[in-house]
């Protein structure tokens, strides 16, 4: 159980099937995040608020969150996945 970690308000993911957590502003992200929308493979994990972050699963599952990659990336090495 040590590989999953908090991506916030209660939401938990399983670290080791993380491909990438980015920013969602970019113009690549965006569109990555439509596509996904409309092929029903995006999980919406902020709760009705602002997207700070994607996660990128290894099954093609897109992960929001309302947390920035900064924090989720120190969450992910404090858990010692």
């Amino acid at each position: 159980m040590s590989n999953l970690f908090n991506i916030g308000f209660g939401n938990i993911v399983n670290g080791e099937k993380i491909t990438a957590i980015v920013s969602p502003d970019s113009a690549p992200a965006k569109r990555l995040i439509q596509n996904g929308k409309k092929e029903g493979t995006v999980i919406d994990a902020t709760h009705g608020r602002k997207t700070k972050s994607c996660i990128f699963m290894e099954n093609n599952q897109i992960i929001l969150s309302a947390l920035l990659p900064e924090t989720i990336l120190e969450r992910f090495k404090s858990s010692d996945v």
